[in-house]
């Protein structure tokens, strides 16, 4: 194709790309409303009305990821097998938008249990899958951004829970008899149920098939694929649906960067308990949850920036690491005085820290770059363990005793071995590269050529990575 022929091919096609994904962020919105809508019921009459005290409370928050854990990895695997994700997605989102419009029925611990587990085991398929598919849109130069873009909608919806929450338990208790929670649970599980099926028709399938792209832009697509790592984004006929599972599972990268990606979000575990730190300011419970909502907004801001700014310079370990950094002296902070105004402030900087969550999640695409069966499951992998932090997490907050300085000092640890464990990726990355570096100069010098055309298996079962010519690692 003529060059500037491409370009304005490839310009129309990000156009029409980003505004079809952008749903994914209202999707993001309404997975995390229903997922922690529970924190806002909490502070209605959630508890007396179901005869659950704070032990239970914790025990409902965690039972969600049982079945969210559990989920995930099977769930990418389909999900990288099937022509059209769209549907999919928009079916799962159909179903755990009816599940969450039960929680409003529900009379006792027992159901309230179910229903979490339930959400979650659905919930499982959104996230690892829209994580892929952008994946196989988005070059590596050009993921951090959109992936700071979907994970816009986790921030804003952490704001805007807090906004609906207010507004829900200020003005509709004891409506048509119904407590204010229940309305909150009915009104966000229908609006859930009301855009899983617009998705079914916007969102992308993929770049050799899906619809609303003309054949031309069908093509660019997946040539910019190809040239981002030097081969195509398919996996090989010969490959089972486990080829994937066992490559990554044999990959030493994984492991460390689950275990960090774990202790990262025990960090950020505070997520679902920001209304009930935001009560610590000792506020009435509507100006409570009306203060929840701007740390989430100032989080977005700073997410976008930080990811705009890792994708043009290609670079993750700081864009990661820096945002930690504001979290750690947001918790020393909320340790260290009772004062309101500072321990508010304390607050921006701990929702400051999600910044570096999210290059995460594109660190972790980028370094298992090939084939796509390894990539989808070693995004889904990691991130299904990383929610073990958010099991552990639930009863980390529930130390009030003391302002909940015990639970400060468990996360500030937590974000400490983040660092660490981040340290340790780069390591692994810097010495692979050196290893790339060295094969290809090998290569060159033994065939007198250029271009390197064998497959070389790289550690930890890499197949293909290392015939890659050019490829390199972001560190």
């Amino acid at each position: 194709m003529d060059p500037e022929r491409r370009k304005q091919v490839e310009k129309r096609l990000k156009r029409k790309l980003d505004a079809r994904c952008s749903l994914f962020v209202f999707i993001y919105i309404m997975n995390y409303l229903d997922r922690n809508n529970i924190a806002a019921a909490r502070l209605g009459t959630l508890q007396r009305d179901l005869g659950v005290d704070d032990t239970q409370y914790a025990t409902c928050l965690s039972i969600l990821y049982v079945g969210y854990i559990l989920m995930q990895v099977p769930s990418n695997i389909l999900i990288n097998r099937i022509s059209r994700p769209s549907l999919y997605i928009s079916t799962a989102m159909l179903i755990w938008g009816l599940i969450s419009t039960l929680s409003g029925v529900t009379t006792n611990f027992a159901g309230m249990v179910a229903i979490r587990f339930f959400i979650g085991f659905v919930e499982a398929a959104f996230l690892p899958g829209a994580l892929l598919i952008l994946s196989k849109w988005y070059t590596r130069r050009e993921l951090t951004t959109r992936n700071a873009i979907l994970f816009c909608g986790n921030l804003i919806s952490n704001a805007f829970s807090s906004l609906v929450g207010a507004a829900v338990l200020s003005n509709m208790e004891g409506t048509l008899g119904h407590a204010a929670w229940r309305w909150l649970y009915w009104i966000e599980g229908g609006a859930t149920m009301l855009l899983a099926i617009s998705a079914a028709f916007i969102l992308p399938d993929l770049p050799h098939n899906s619809r609303g792209f003309t054949a031309e832009e069908r093509a660019v697509a997946v040539l910019r694929m190809t040239e981002d790592v030097g081969e195509p984004d398919q996996d090989s006929a010969s490959q089972s649906p486990w080829t994937g599972l066992l490559m990554t599972v044999k990959d030493p990268k994984t492991y460390v960067m689950m275990l960090t990606f774990t202790a990262y979000v025990v960090g950020l575990s505070f997520n679902a308990f920001f209304p009930t730190l935001t009560g610590t300011l000792g506020f009435a419970r509507i100006p409570t949850l009306l203060m929840s909502a701007p740390p989430w907004v100032f989080s977005c801001i700073i997410s976008l920036a930080n990811a705009w700014h890792a994708d043009r310079t290609q670079e993750r370990f700081w864009h990661i690491v820096a945002p930690i950094c504001f979290g750690l002296v947001g918790f020393v902070i909320s340790m260290a005085t009772e004062h309101s105004a500072a321990r508010y402030v304390a607050l921006f900087l701990q929702a400051a820290a999600y910044a570096g969550f999210i290059v995460f999640y594109s660190w972790i695409a980028s370094s298992f770059a090939r084939p796509p069966a390894k990539r989808a499951v070693a995004i889904a992998l990691i991130n299904a363990c990383s929610q073990l932090g958010n099991v552990a997490g639930s009863y980390v907050w529930d130390l009030p005793r003391d302002g909940y300085r015990r639970s400060y000092g468990v996360v500030l640890s937590m974000f400490g071995v983040t660092i660490a464990g981040c340290y340790g990726v780069r390591v692994m990355l810097v010495g692979l590269n050196r290893e790339l570096e060295e094969g290809e100069r090998a290569w060159e010098v033994r065939e007198g050529v250029v271009e390197q055309t064998a497959k070389t298996e790289g550690s930890g079962g890499e197949a293909g990575e290392r015939g890659m010519r050019g490829f390199r690692y972001l560190v």
